[in-house]
């Protein structure tokens, strides 16, 4: 039941009022003076407070502050015997929802009591989302406990409460976003927005555009005046992904707007101020993009302030379990579905991969293994590349540990899954003959 307190030292009034509120179904609370007001407030979880300006321990104008200082959600509605304007401005300001005369304004208390509620309930959701938000991305939702991973959570937790510009390299598919979200979330900045852009996926001008934005008339189909997204981004965090990719034209105006904090749209003249904080990513060598005078050097330092290394996932195998069992659940439904477990031999086998792809790959097998399977994910259920390795490496336990032959056998699979089967870039990765690698595949029957 929501809750109402008045506060009032004309009891004779303040009676009156808790009977009319509590026929409308709200619980009542009462106090005659601040002191009473505060001894309910740490009692109790009220949503509207009704109370007079003129207390015997203070004034109502001022208590309404306090109130929403420590109680943001809750909303006040201020009652007068004498209207006055000042008070009334302060009182708005002050953060009360309403402030009304006594006697004259009776008839309003109700209607008025009913929106401050609506207000009260609208906050809550609001507050409920953000926390979802919060929780969806926070540190502490990224899966791993194995020492690579921690390492690169440990650094970006530190940078997280700066503005420090950021930025994320690792292999693809190693959750550079997934952490670009958590370090804005657990920033100062959290309140406002996140956006994110993969530059890979533009033009030059239209990654032009998508960034900053043009002027109606600017290029053909440039209809009217639009904003780009460092503009959307405003006293957040823009999330530039593969940034490696961006044109170096593109990259002489973002080094304009990490010096200037400013830019200019296309088409227009006059520079447009913004307060953002950037992350970027790669999974490029970008010392080596400079030495190949495709990155500029001068960008790379402005960028790379505090770099993070994201370790790609045969790295950190403890995790793979941790990481499938996660998969699962979030497939389950949008499946429809009613897997229950995953077999040993299964992650066994996931183990034994090479995740080219990371987790973005695993998450996609573990996809797969929810379609096609009933109550457990099983061996079978995997694709069939993965199924022959684990084939390999049971029919290989028969044999000692140390048995050159066996090792020699799951590593030139391993080698051959890393290609993708590419015979000839297989056999130069393990510095061997074509005619040597093919002799050693049909001696193993790995084909």
């Amino acid at each position: 039941m929501r809750k109402v307190l008045i506060i009032d030292d004309e009891e004779k009034l303040r009676t009156l009022l808790a009977r009319i509120i509590s026929l409308e179904g709200f619980e009542v609370l009462q106090a005659d003076d601040c002191k009473g007001a505060w001894k309910k407030l740490d009692q109790s979880e009220v949503d509207v407070i009704l109370c007079d300006v003129k207390l015997p321990d203070g004034n109502g104008v001022e208590l309404s502050k306090k109130i929403k200082d420590k109680f943001p959600l809750l909303e006040i509605i201020l009652l007068t015997a004498y209207g006055n304007i000042p008070d009334g401005v302060q009182a708005m300001k002050n953060g009360a929802f309403d402030y009304i005369t006594k006697g004259d304004d009776n008839n309003k208390i109700i209607p008025l009591l009913y929106r401050a509620m609506e207000k009260v309930d609208l906050g809550k959701k609001v507050q409920q989302l953000e926390k979802q938000l919060s929780d969806k991305h926070s540190f502490d939702k990224i899966i791993g406990k194995s020492k690579p991973i921690q390492k690169a959570i440990e650094l970006a937790r530190k940078v997280a409460a700066t503005d420090t510009t950021v930025l994320l390299t690792g292999e693809t598919g190693t959750g550079k976003e997934v952490f670009a979200q958590a370090i804005h979330q657990e920033s100062k900045r959290n309140r406002n927005n996140f956006v994110a852009i993969n530059c890979a996926a533009f033009s030059k001008e239209l990654l032009e555009s998508e960034m900053f934005g043009h002027k109606a008339g600017a290029f053909t189909g440039a209809n009217k005046d639009r904003k780009g997204l460092f503009e959307e981004a405003n006293n957040g965090t823009i999330f530039l992904d593969e940034i490696g990719e961006m044109p170096l034209e593109l990259q002489a105006k973002l080094l304009r707007v990490l010096e200037t904090n400013e830019f200019i749209r296309v088409g227009e003249s006059k520079p447009t101020k913004i307060n953002v904080r950037i992350i970027a990513a790669t999974h490029r060598d970008l010392q080596k993009e400079i030495e190949l005078g495709h990155f500029r050097e001068d960008l790379f330092y402005r960028i790379a302030v505090f770099q993070i290394e994201l370790p790609p996932l045969r790295e950190r195998v403890i995790d793979i379990e941790d990481l499938a069992n996660y998969f699962l659940k979030s497939f389950l439904f949008k499946a429809n579905k009613k897997v229950t477990s995953i077999s040993k031999e299964y992650i066994e086998a996931l183990k034994q991969h090479q995740w080219n792809g990371n987790i973005r790959e695993l998450k996609n097998i573990i996809e797969r293994s929810v379609i096609l399977s009933d109550d457990e994910l099983v061996i079978e259920s995997l694709p069939l590349d993965l199924q022959i390795l684990t084939t390999h490496a049971r029919n290989d336990k028969t044999l000692s540990a140390f048995n050159l032959a066996s090792a020699e056998k799951i590593h030139i699979q391993k080698v051959l899954n890393y290609t993708n089967g590419n015979k000839t870039k297989t056999a130069d990765l393990l510095n061997i003959a074509l005619t040597t690698l093919y002799r050693k595949i049909a001696e193993y029957g790995l084909e």
